[in-house]
């Protein structure tokens, strides 16, 4: 029986639509429906750490788009990042793919040293057949939950801790500041963190449209700033919670807590009908627990997949 050609070329900005689509079909094999927008897409094949012609492939097999890749080093030196996407049943597409990241992966990593790695986000139920990851030599070193939890009237502001005040961060380009360098002393001890000055990270976080008044800051009196929510509003199936932090002497007063119940009245106001945000199982503040403490369930998960990037392969 005749098998349809493969094949491979680099991602452009006018790909987005169709890597999209792609995604949204991945999305719905591993989650059961479409929840990739295509900002998302335009941000990541946009980012300034990102060379297209070098750092991203897709793969058509008989003229259709099957596979999407993208690689990029924004983590400090030694650690590649690695986005992979095939539709189900599509190995070839699958492996070429790993191939052309692995590859461009390690000369990405060359001159780092002992211990460079690339490391992937899968769902626990891929569309990749996870043997063709362990058969190379990758192995899972992590699990992350996405939990989300339905939003609704009994959702109102809650009554802060003793003398805890939150402000907003949409006027101020020093209070912006200032949630970043909350974030990165808070998250500092995460596995997978990586230090990035302010620029960098407004390129991390597609800082670019991020809606500042849904960033807040917590203080408390005789401690000043203690503590940073930041969410965003611009995921078509939810609103979005990307980092809750709290500095660890104003940990067990209920601020974290305090902040999950605000963004749970925020995004309710909003007309917002769920809330997610992404936990590490192993997270040892105690993130999970809290979570599930307020209502929030598993709506998927993800695995982290790490190769350590030999010199010779």
């Amino acid at each position: 029986m005749a098998t349809d050609t493969l094949t491979v070329r680099p991602a452009g900005p006018g790909d987005a639509r169709d890597i999209c689509a792609l995604l949204n079909a991945v999305d719905l094999v591993e989650i059961g429906r479409p929840e990739t927008d295509l900002g998302t897409v335009e941000a990541d094949l946009n980012h300034p750490d990102v060379d297209l012609a070098t750092d991203s492939w897709l793969a058509f097999e008989g003229g259709r788009l099957v596979a999407y890749a993208l690689v990029w080093a924004d983590s400090g030196p030694g650690r590649i990042d690695g986005d992979h996407y095939v539709l189900p049943g599509h190995h070839r597409a699958a492996m070429a793919l790993l191939h052309r990241m692995e590859e461009r992966a390690r000369r990405m990593a060359s001159g780092t040293g002992p211990g460079a790695r690339l490391r992937l986000q899968l769902n626990v139920r891929p569309t990749l057949d996870l043997t063709l990851l362990t058969g190379r030599g990758y192995r899972s070193v992590r699990r992350y939950q996405v939990m989300t939890r339905a939003l609704g009237p009994p959702d109102q502001p809650p009554a802060p801790p003793a003398g805890l005040v939150l402000r907003d961060c949409a006027a101020d380009e020093a209070d912006r500041r200032r949630a970043h360098a909350l974030v990165e002393e808070t998250f500092a001890a995460h596995f997978g963190h990586a230090e990035r000055d302010y620029e960098a990270w407004l390129d991390h976080v597609d800082g670019r449209r991020l809606d500042w008044s849904l960033v807040w800051i917590a203080s408390l009196p005789g401690q000043g700033d203690t503590a940073v929510l930041v969410t965003r509003d611009d995921r078509t199936s939810m609103g979005w919670v990307s980092h809750i932090g709290v500095r660890k002497e104003a940990r067990g007063r209920g601020v974290g807590s305090h902040l999950l119940r605000h963004a749970f009245a925020a995004y309710a106001a909003r007309g917002r009908a769920t809330l997610g945000l992404g936990v590490d199982t192993l997270n040892e503040t105690g993130a999970l627990a809290l979570y599930e403490a307020h209502g929030m369930t598993l709506h998927y998960a993800v695995d982290t997949w790490e190769l350590m990037l030999h010199p010779q392969g």
